[in-house]
Parts: structure tokens; sequence; C-alpha cells
């Protein structure tokens, strides 16, 4: 008995391969298409604002915390500056791109080539969004009076960051399994 469910255990890896793929494809889509919405556009700004290779898509980077809006919050004259800044352009591009690659993922078996791609662009991404931690001043606790702040007290904003480690691995996984579906069919047709 004891035997038999460990065996069973040491059999879940193919089931693992798909739950990270589809997790990982289940987070692209939907948080691709929260970037359509302006909370979420709002939330990402000190991110993109603070980051040396995304600022430049935004007008005015540098006056970003001047016009942050809360989650759930609707300031009519913030509103108008994230649209003047480019926040709400950068995130339905960022939405688009992150739901194509969700769907690039998803269809690995139908074109594992694209989906390779797609899993390589998410690696690539995964890196980005963790060097966060390194340019956004608000991925750590504030110093407002408690010992415990900055390095390494990870805020709300740098606990979601560091997650995309877990994801970084999964666009490894979903990046091999890929290469490995594509080159077996290639060296199908060549014989």
């Amino acid at each position: 008995m004891k035997n038999t469910f460990l065996n069973y255990i040491a059999n879940l890896d193919q089931l693992s391969k798909k739950v990270i793929r589809y997790g990982i494809v289940i987070v692209f889509v939907w948080i691709g298409a929260l970037k359509f919405f302006a909370y979420e556009a709002d939330g990402i700004v000190p991110f993109v604002a603070n980051s040396p290779v995304m600022s430049f898509f935004y007008k005015n980077p540098s006056e970003y915390k001047t016009h942050m809006n809360k989650e759930g919050e609707l300031v009519a004259k913030n509103h108008q500056w994230h649209e003047e800044n480019n926040t709400y352009g950068f995130s339905y591009g960022l939405g688009a791109f992150l739901i194509t690659l969700g769907v690039f993922l998803a269809l690995y078996k139908t074109a594992p080539f694209a989906s390779m791609i797609a899993s390589m662009l998410i690696l690539v991404m995964t890196i980005g969004t963790l060097s966060f931690l390194l340019t956004t001043p608000e991925s750590w606790v504030p110093n407002l009076g408690d010992h415990q702040w900055g390095f390494p007290y990870l805020s709300g904003r740098g606990r979601l960051v560091i997650k995309d480690i877990v994801i970084l691995g999964g666009a490894i996984l979903t990046m091999s399994e890929s290469a490995k579906i594509y080159l077996s069919r290639k060296s199908q047709k060549v014989v």
C-alpha cells in the first residue's frame, strides 16, 4: 500500500507540468485582461515609472507619486493625469501582449514553436518584473516609525513581485517541453 502511494506520487510530474503551464496561462490571460481597467493600470505605475528600461513609456514618470489612486478609488484629476501620462495606453498594450503570450503558451501541442517563443518571452518578462525589487522603492516597507522597514521587509507590491520566481521556473519548464515537442515533430518529418 505504502509503495503504491509513493509510486503514484512519483509519477505526478506530468500532471505538475500541466498545472504549471495552465497556471501561467490563467495568470497571464487574467492579469492581461485586467490591464484594460484603470485600477490595474494605476497599480503598475510605480513599477513602470521607476524602471530604467520602461519609464520611457510614460510622458512624466517622475511625477507619479502625486497622482496615485488607491485600488477602487477614482480621483478625476489623477485619472486625467494618467490618461495624459500614457498610463492606460501602456497598460492596454501590455495587457494585449500578456494575453497573446498566455494563448500561445496554451497552444503548445498545436504550435510548439510559438509556445516555446512565448515561454522565452515570459522568462524575459519575469526577469524584468523581478528587477522591480531593485528599482521600485514601493517594493519595500517604508520607514514610517517601525524598526522593520527596507530590505528584507517586502511590502505588498514586493510580495507580489517576488512570486514571479515561480513563474520564471515554470517558463523554463514550458519552454523545454515545447522545444521537445517541436524537435520531435521536426525529426519525424525528416524521416
